[in-house]
């Protein structure tokens, strides 16, 4: 039950609580970050148990003054008793949220890989376009992004980029930006003011350590060749690029954005690493979902999530049917209102599955 778990959590955080000034544990460095982590972790979790037992009292002082004699007070305690009952299913469910079990991803940092899909050249610009949205969300985050491979068109467009965003929590923030992403406007070469609609796939993975995926180099075949495109005469004289085969899944990956063969390796097997790791979290994912009616969260490449509609200034995800009338924003990087409401729905649809 709700309070048998709130009471438990509660018991946890004291018993941190006085830990943190215990001599022995203050006297261990190691110990002290150990439970002042778990401690803040808790914290919020706490101040919003003691919100709701204060409720519970403030219903139970209400339900007594109902059966005093008083007629004043049984009419203040009627209203009073109406809006608290109003009250304990939003804090219940605000609880209940704050109980699910978080991702263990969500702390990672990710790998992005755009690709135009339908459309020419007008997908390929809007690849471009998606790709600078998520590098001014990340900047505005204090994320990091570094690309790891791009084939750029002539006009400006993208047909394929990879890149890593580094920082807190970005696979928490970016894991509902996985699918096929669609736009509709007029290409600035369409005379008659026809609307076309392209499209670009995302794909966003959680970064994988070592730790997470080991990789045997029996299993692996490296080939290096001379680098192609822009970065001047030394890339394209140098066997600096690099493509990575994993011989028993099949995953080939490749970098050529640096001009060091070595730096391009670790960069190839870093993706490598987050694929073969995405590959194993879906195994397990689908493993638990077997038994249930839906699978939550899975950021299916081939489903269309978003359109952004220039004509209309709009914005719409259509898993949570949101619209927001503010393109140009959107595509600066200023989404979270999209990515708050995200994050909203798919613990709501955890919490119906629990």
């Amino acid at each position: 039950m709700l309070v048998d778990k709130l009471q438990e959590i509660e018991d946890k955080y004291e018993k941190l609580t006085m830990l943190l000034s215990d001599p022995k544990v203050l006297s261990a460095p190691s110990e002290l970050q150990k439970y002042s982590k778990e401690n803040a972790g808790l914290q919020p979790i706490v101040e919003k148990i003691k919100e709701y037992r204060k409720l519970l009292d403030d219903l139970q002082s209400a339900e007594e003054l109902l059966t005093t004699g008083d007629v004043e007070l049984k009419e203040l305690a009627r209203e009073e008793l109406e809006a608290l009952k109003k009250q304990k299913p939003v804090l219940e469910n605000e609880l209940k949220f704050m109980l699910l079990p978080q991702d263990p991803r969500d702390k990672k940092s990710v790998i992005l890989e755009i690709r135009a899909g339908t459309g020419g050249e007008e997908a390929a610009l809007f690849a471009a376009a998606l790709f600078r949205m998520y590098t001014k969300y990340a900047e505005s985050k204090r994320w990091k992004v570094d690309i790891i491979n791009m084939h750029a068109t002539g006009l400006g467009g993208i047909k394929e980029v990879m890149a890593t965003i580094e920082g807190k929590n970005v696979y928490s923030k970016l894991k509902y930006e996985s699918g096929v992403h669609r736009v509709q406007r007029v290409p600035s070469t369409e005379t008659s003011g026809r609307i076309h609609t392209s499209a670009a796939t995302v794909a966003v993975l959680p970064e994988a350590e070592d730790v997470d995926i080991k990789i045997e180099e029996k299993d692996l075949r490296v080939d290096t060749f001379c680098a192609s495109g822009p970065g001047g005469q030394g890339v394209n004289t140098t066997y600096s690029a690099v493509r990575i085969v994993h011989i028993p899944t099949g995953l080939i990956v490749q970098c050529q954005d640096e001009r060091s063969q070595i730096k391009n390796k670790e960069k190839a097997m870093k993706v490598l690493r987050s694929r073969l790791y995405e590959i194993e979290m879906e195994k397990q994912e689908q493993e638990r979902a077997q038994n249930r009616k839906l699978q939550v969260g899975t950021g299916d490449r081939s489903e269309r999530i978003r359109t952004y509609n220039y004509p209309q200034n709009r914005v719409t995800d259509h898993r949570t049917g949101l619209t927001v009338h503010k393109l140009e924003q959107v595509l600066e990087g200023n989404f979270d209102e999209i990515v708050d409401n995200l994050v909203t729905y798919f613990n709501a649809e955890r919490l119906k599955e629990l």
